[in-house]
Parts: structure tokens; sequence; C-alpha cells
């Protein structure tokens, strides 16, 4: 890395030269840059907004599952059988569901070898269980935090190699010409002045490890440090693919975590109340007759998770419809452990089977949700607890939230995407089967990013293309007037920010409604257009707010 400047107009930007930048700092991203360094390819930058940042590393699950082929037993399976399961999912290419399924036991290895504690008997075999939409026992965790233990083991490997990193670097557009990628420009978030405001990284292939489009949603599971850039990819001119196609389950707002498992196996009482705390109903018996069919329901929900249209009509799914309408009336719904639902009139014999049979296998059949929560899983008390809130002593608010991005990014079965030299990996890449099995999104961040840096290592050395000089000048020309042109003393961008997410979540969220959808992207489409005039930053974190919201509205308008 030298000291070159390149200048547009007013505007200066320090230079970085490399092969291969990638973008982000999640379980891919690292992936990606480990694999090119093992592959001999060392001239990369590894750029991240934030290193400890994003979805991999702050999120989970109540059992955060890792799906592979099987590695254990004497369950017959085979890489065509994995893949046929993933293809059967919807919305997933043959190739890449094969490459999937091909590579799945390598990058799983590599992370046991890198010291993902995955659980194994005394004769050395991973052993597996059956996780949603899994025909086998493919399925293998290390507990809530499954990715963020990737995470942190593939990071340190990164770090032992050496490879460079720039931090607080957040990419606001990618460079391309000619359907080509030739660089980034990014904003140095931490810059004093603004001479070292922007950088320009100029490279032959960019590895797009952004995650998910998150930041677009207000009810959401994504952790606050994970926003996505998929609205810069698609500006440069990248193709989406299957956009439409989202997870969306039941969270708690704060912390956000998804409410799945034994959160909902318990049996914990539903209720809402007006925005002020006042006038408290259990509603799901406005719309049930019998309380057995709403408790058997909710059960249900541990296992079904994700909203799914198929089962609403006699299914668990009701459960999500019946709490998007309440907060559709301004009121606020909570999951209650300390008192049992319908004042204990139930009959855990008149349950559903399969919710009757677990809670008696388990010896639950007795108390408070509470109580039934700390004999069957504690530690997932604990982990509220840990973030301050107390089951025991307090209620737990809860909405429909978006919870992954099945589409995105199109790409080709080494994950290049439409514009040749950019890699979309992660959950950035339209990869993932809208009935995927629990868990196929973790393997598909590491088979996805082995995959390009496969390519790009055997295909794509050399320089940045020529071109670079004319797309870096226009872009710091455009994006330093922004910055220029978007000061004041008041800022509005956290308003415009607040108004835009939920404006998506009320009518791009797992309920849509066509009118409403029409309506709200003339909004956005007004509002890009008046952009540069309209949208206000009164300091340097706003600053980043501003091209981050620029990008959450390309993403907005290319959704709906």
């Amino acid at each position: 890395m030298e000291n070159e400047i390149f200048r547009a107009g007013n505007y200066t930007a320090k230079v970085v030269r490399c092969n291969t930048a990638i973008v982000g700092s999640g379980a891919a991203g690292f992936n990606a840059a480990d694999r090119l360094w093992q592959l001999g390819q060392h001239d990369i930058v590894l750029v991240t907004e934030n290193r400890v940042g994003g979805t991999s590393r702050n999120t989970g699950s109540d059992k955060q599952t890792y799906y592979k082929l099987t590695l254990s037993g004497g369950d017959p399976d085979s890489v065509r059988e994995m893949a046929d399961t993933l293809f059967a999912g919807r919305c997933v290419d043959g190739d890449i569901a094969l490459c999937e399924a091909a590579l799945s036991t390598q990058c799983f290895l590599k992370l046991v070898e890198l010291g993902v504690p995955f659980p194994r008997n005394r004769y050395g075999e991973y052993i597996g269980y059956k996780t949603d939409h899994d025909p086998r026992r493919r399925a293998t965790s290390v507990g809530p935090y499954t990715s963020k233990q990737m995470t942190e083991c593939l990071e340190a490997a990164v770090q032992a190699k050496g490879v460079p990193m720039l931090d607080k670097t957040q990419v606001i557009k990618v460079l391309s010409e000619n359907g080509t990628v030739c660089g980034l420009l990014c904003l140095n978030v931490t810059a004093q002045n603004d001479a070292d405001r922007f950088t320009l990284i100029r490279c032959k292939n960019v590895v797009y490890a952004t995650g998910g489009p998150a930041g677009m949603y207000a009810d959401s599971v994504y952790p606050f440090s994970q926003y996505g850039a998929t609205g810069l990819a698609l500006e440069a001119g990248a193709r989406g693919k299957n956009l439409t196609e989202w997870q969306y389950g039941l969270a708690s707002v704060a912390p956000r975590w998804n409410v799945s498992g034994t959160y909902m196996q318990v049996l914990p009482r539903v209720y809402s109340t007006a925005a002020d705390g006042s006038d408290e109903r259990e509603f799901l018996m406005d719309f049930f007759t019998d309380a057995h069919d709403m408790l058997s329901k909710l059960f249900l929900k541990g296992y079904q998770w994700p909203f799914d249209v198929r089962k609403v009509a006699d299914g668990s799914s009701i459960i999500d419809i019946l709490v998007y309408l309440e907060t559709c009336k301004g009121r606020k719904v909570y999951l209650d452990y300390r008192k049992n639902p319908v004042d204990g009139a139930f009959d855990y014999s008149a349950l559903l089977p399969e919710a009757r049979e677990y809670l008696e296998r388990a010896g639950a059949c007795f108390g408070t949700p509470i109580e039934r929560l700390a004999h069957m899983n504690q530690p997932a008390i604990d982990f509220y607890r840990d973030k301050g809130v107390d089951l025991a002593a307090e209620p737990l608010e809860i909405a429909l939230c978006a919870q992954h991005n099945n589409g995105g990014i199109g790409i080709d079965c080494w994950w290049q995407t439409s514009v040749k030299g950019l890699f979309a990996v992660g959950e950035a890449a339209a990869s993932h089967g809208v009935y995927r099995p629990g868990g196929t999104a973790l393997n598909a961040g590491q088979v996805g990013s082995t995959r390009a840096a496969q390519y790009i290592a055997a295909r794509c050395q050399g320089d940045a293309p020529d071109n670079f000089g004319l797309a870096a000048a226009g872009a710091l020309a455009e994006m330093g007037a922004l910055a220029d042109g978007c000061k004041a003393e008041n800022g509005n961008v956290r308003a415009l920010w607040k108004q835009a997410a939920e404006g998506m979540s009320r009518c791009g969220a797992a309920i849509r409604d066509p009118a409403q959808i029409k309506a709200y992207c003339e909004a956005v489409e007004k509002q890009l257009a008046n952009f540069g005039t309209t949208v206000k930053a009164a300091d340097r974190a706003e600053l980043a707010m501003v091209y981050r919201l620029r990008d959450m509205l390309l993403s907005q308008r290319a959704y709906l």
C-alpha cells in the first residue's frame, strides 16, 4: 500500500492497489481471505466497516445449525442426494446445489481443523441430527453461537497469515465500467478531516461478503451492526435474483433474537397492550375457539419458526399473522413466562399428540412457563439474563421480523455475479432456497467463498482494468459533492432512516399489499431523485449514515 493520492475536482482520495478486495468480516469474508492466501494469492486486502460487527459474529438461535453431508452412523448419503435436497428447496440452481453438497465436507473439516468444537463421539464420528426440511441427519451445532465461533476461528487464521485489513472503512460505491469491476470507493469513518475522508481501492476482483440488506427493515432479527450493501452492487450492474424470497419469524425486539425452539415449546402466555402499556389482552383467543388448538399451534412455532404461507390455514404460521395484525393496530405484543396462558385453564393431555408427547418425554407437564423453561433449557434463560432481560421478572416484547434473505445478488457456480470480477458470497448471494434445511446458509457461505477464491487464484491474476481512472473520478466527484451538500446544523438522516425502515416493514415484509408496495415504491423513487438536496447530516457519524441510507433506498427500490 503506497501513499498514492487520486484527485477529482476538489476531492482527493488515498489509493490502495491490490488484486482482490474482500468486503466484509463475517464467516464468509474471512474464509475468502484465508482461502486466497492458502492458494498463493497474497495481493489482497480485507475491507470492513466494523471488524466485530455483522450477523455471523453477533447472532445465533436456540441451537444454531451447520448443515453438511452425513459423517456418522450407517445412514446412506451422497453428494448427489444432498444436492437433490438443496435443489428441492426451490429457488436454488442445480449447479449451485451440487457445489454446496460437494464442498460441504471439505469446508466443515477445515472449520474443525481451525478449532470450531463440533461434537463427535469417542470413535471420531461427527454425529448429526435432523433439522427442518432435512431427510437425513446432516445437521450439527456447537450451540447458540455456532457462526460466532466459526468467525472467530477464521479471523484468527487470517490474522496469523498477516492479511492486510482496512477496518472502519465503509464501501460507498462499487466501481465498474463496461460490465467489469475495477475498484471501490470507501469512506474512512474515523477520518478527522475532509482530506482523509475517502479511500479508493484499485483492484481486479471484489469478493462481496456484506451479508443480507438487513437495514431495509425496522422489524428485524439482524443485529444492529448488520446493514448490508446490496444496493451498491445492484447499482454497479449486478443482477438481483429471487429478491422477494425472505425468511421472517417471531423474534424479541430488545435484544434481537429468534424466539424459536424451547421459547415456544414451553407454552408462554402471549398478550398485547396499548402503546402506553394499558389494556392487557390475550388476543390469540379472539381468533381461536379452543385454547388447546391455540397452545398446540404455539408449541409448533418452536419447530416451525419461519413464517410459511403453507402453514397458515391449519398450521403454526397463523400465530405470525395474528401477532403482525396486532402490531398493525399500534399495540405491543409480549411473551410472558411468569404466568400460564388462559389462566392455566388447559390440560396437557388435550394438546396435539406432537406437543403432548414432547412435553411428557421432557418431564415438563408442570408449573409455569419459566419453570418449564428452566427444566428444559436453562441456557435459554441465561442468554436473556446476560442481555439484561430477566424472563422470571418481566415480559419479552416480540414482533414478526425479517431474519434472512434467501435471494440476493445473482451468481454462477463460481459465485461470480453478472459483473465480471465481482463475486458475491454468504447471504449477499442468491444461493439460498425458500425451504432450505436449517443451517444451509452457514455451509453456503463457506462453500461460496471457497469457490470464488479458487476461481480468482486460477483465472483472475493481475491488476485492475485500465478504466479505473474514469470510474474513480466520477464516483469521487459524486460522493464528495454529496458529503458537502448534506452538511447541516441539524441532521435529519436518522429520522429518514427510521421512516424508510418502517415503510418497508409495513408493506414489504411477510405480509405484502400490492397497493401499499406501489405507493411506497413511488416514495422511495422520489427520495432517491431528491437525495442530494433533502438528506442532511450534522456530524461524521451521520455522514456515514447518509451513504448507508442511499444504499438502503437503492436496495428497497430493487426489492419493492
